[in-house]
């Protein structure tokens, strides 16, 4: 591969710097200090001065009158004998006198000439350096202003007002938003887009109310001022925004919530007005607000007295703005944020937020079209199939899907392949998930042997158990914290049962079960294992109310209003039943754990010796030695009927013939 050279007419040409001008302005004090001390000069006594007017070696004399000093200039024919053979007439320094006071030296001077009558000529030197002695009387003043000067820059950096920009430091209250003008380049539409087929359709009335808006006012109707889009991070909240503003082919203005919080009072509700006052101008456009939980959390949650909080401020302004333009203005606000619950109620009610869209984690269809968009750019073979690796990342967000395509194209160029393949991928997946690979880990070999036992005990109770997630491949080779990991496939469920989640605590206690039933002792290495089903086992009591004792009672909280509550929901006694049950919960499915591998410890044993041999093992693996699964997995029934519909569909097409 050739390198590509810069053409040598294209050096980048410096840009202008605001800093320079500071620079200059000291260089040029240092440079007025300099020259007026670039005179060189010498120290002499006031003897050292008599017996140089006594020997007649003084030509000049100037008394400076502002100074208790005097400076003598040395004749020529006597430099020598004054500073030596090496001096010459342009290097030779003036001699400079203290005196004790100005009337005493000419009253020396002229008792001197009347005696000596010598021929010294005698000037006086009234004038003084009034800029540097202005400008040491104004320095603090200078200083002072110049750090305020730096400081209000900094503050108004990266907006309107930022370092080099117009406005200075009176552009600190304008908005921080980017805007992108109509007709941008490469804009994004719903088909950059893939998946959030219930989102889109919320979002596609916006964009045809901002293409053809006379469509519904004149019928009477008015499109919702704002949509909130919720949902967990990584989901395209913000791509979606943007196709809606490329699809609408209007202006975009984009900001986050924290662009409006600035430590001045005021400031935060000032760009509010200035945002609005710009959306207002270029209308119909569409404003969007990333993160807005930053700004809009719910007032009086940590109340100060006697304070005056800034966001708060902030946020009434945004309240006020939102709720004061036309509806037919042509203005719609879109938000995005993850943390829909602890937003103010008056910002979510009808009239500011109209609709709420949710932004769901994608199903295994949309992650199928997630994959065919990013693996677009990628070269990849003909082992890569769509279907299947979205079969492989339940789960899985768009950008966690995005990570994947990229780093699947990193592990093949580490490997010096031409093309992307199956594996890859499925390293990539191992890589997210799991962690970076530690083969050199120093490990024993009862270490080995105990993690393959651990391993091997969720491996055959996954198996083994109707409701637990199929398994995909075990390994006892370090990755990231863990020392070793089993890979699941988990079904997509809506609901989950009680009996669903059972056998889900069982296969997770397998590892300590098989610790204590083939190894006699049990190790630290079952920390997050117990730490999920406990978790697991208080939700079931606690939340879902799947305990015998405390069945149909929820004490779960969804809308907040006990974040900042000092007494649980339930009484102490309450609470001892509910650590019971918990427990109880808890040794049951450990005692059925244990049970289960102590009637099939010929096979798990076989499972922990092919672990220690070969480090892994994959569902064929468990097939040869359990058996085919008895029971299939949701996922795949929804699979293979979503075949049948897609066949159907296309049989039903060919035979129906088209409209010409």
């Amino acid at each position: 591969m050739s390198e590509i050279q810069r053409p040598k007419d294209s050096k980048p040409k410096p840009k202008f710097n605001i800093y320079w001008i500071y620079a200059l302005i000291l260089i040029g004090l240092f440079a007025v200090q300099f020259i007026s001390r670039k005179e060189a000069s010498k120290e002499i006594t006031w003897t050292e001065m008599e017996e140089h007017l006594v020997n007649n070696r003084v030509k000049e004399i100037l008394c400076i009158n502002n100074k208790n000093q005097v400076r003598l200039s040395i004749k020529e024919e006597a430099l020598v004998s004054v500073f030596g053979e090496n001096v010459t007439k342009d290097k030779a320094p003036v001699l400079v006198v203290e005196i004790p006071s100005p009337d005493r030296f000419s009253e020396f001077i002229e008792n001197f000439n009347n005696t000596h009558s010598p021929d010294i000529e005698v000037k006086y030197d009234n004038t003084s350096n009034t800029f540097v002695s202005v400008l040491v009387s104004l320095a603090p003043f200078i200083l002072l202003i110049v750090i305020w000067v730096l400081i209000m820059r900094r503050m108004a950096g990266g907006g309107a007002g930022g370092a080099g920009g117009a406005g200075g430091i009176f552009s600190v209250g304008k908005s921080r938003a980017r805007l992108f003008e109509k007709g941008g380049e490469n804009p994004i539409t719903f088909k950059d887009v893939a998946g959030l087929s219930e989102a889109k359709q919320e979002v596609e009335e916006i964009v045809a109310f901002l293409k053809n808006p006379d469509k519904y006012t004149e019928l009477g109707g008015k499109i919702p001022k704002g949509a909130l889009l919720i949902g967990p991070p990584g989901t395209g909240k913000t791509l979606l925004a943007k196709a809606v503003a490329g699809e609408a082919d209007v202006p975009f203005f984009s900001l986050s919530g924290s662009d409006f919080v600035e430590m001045f009072v005021g400031v935060g509700a000032s760009r509010v007005r200035d945002l609005f006052r710009q959306a207002k101008e270029k209308a119909p456009c569409i404003v969007f607000i990333d993160e807005i939980d930053a700004v809009g959390r719910a007032r009086g949650k940590n109340p100060n007295i006697g304070a005056n909080d800034e966001r708060e401020n902030t946020l009434n302004q945004l309240l006020t703005e939102m709720d004061g333009f036309g509806s037919n203005s042509g203005v719609i606000i879109l938000a995005a944020t993850n943390r829909a619950d602890i937003l103010d109620k008056a910002l979510l009610r009808a009239g500011r937020f109209d609709r709420q869209i949710n932004v769901e984690l994608p199903d295994i269809n949309e992650r199928r079209e997630i994959f065919n968009v990013h693996l677009r750019p990628i070269k990849t073979d003909d082992s890569i199939d769509s279907e299947f690796m979205a079969r492989q990342t339940p789960g899985f967000s768009g950008a966690d899907i995005a990570n994947v395509c990229n780093e699947s194209a990193l592990i093949a160029a580490r490997k010096n392949k031409t093309h992307v393949q199956k594996q890859d991928f499925l390293d990539a997946v191992d890589r997210i998930i799991g962690g970076l690979e530690k083969k050199n880990k120093i490990t024993t070999a009862e270490e080995r042997r105990s993690i393959a036992i651990h391993e091997a005990g969720h491996a055959t109770l996954s198996w083994l158990l109707e409701f637990a997630h199929p398994l995909i491949k075990v390994t006892i080779v370090p990755r990231g914290k863990a020392l070793g990991a089993a890979w699941y496939l988990p079904e997509e469920r809506q609901l989950t049962t009680r009996e669903q989640m059972l056998d889900e605590m069982c296969s997770t206690l397998g590892g300590r079960a098989a610790e204590e039933l083939f190894i006699g002792k049990v190790s630290s290495g079952a920390l997050n294992d117990l730490e999920r089903v406990t978790k697991q086992a208080y939700a079931m009591v606690a939340y879902f109310g799947m305990s015998d004792k405390l069945n149909n009672l929820s004490y779960f909280d969804s809308s907040g209003g006990s974040e900042f509550s000092f007494s649980k929901p339930y009484s102490e006694k309450t609470a001892e039943l509910i650590d019971k049950e918990v427990k109880a919960l808890v040794d049951e499915q450990y005692l059925r754990a244990k049970k289960i591998l102590s009637e099939n410890k010929d096979g798990h044993q076989q499972l922990a010796n092919i672990l220690v041999e070969r480090e892994v093992i994959f569902s064929e693996d468990m097939e040869q030695i359990f058996g085919k699964r008895k029971w299939t997995s949701r996922m795949e029934e929804l699979m293979e009927s979503q075949k049948q519909q897609d066949e159907k569909e296309k049989t039903e097409s060919e035979d129906t013939p088209g409209e010409k």
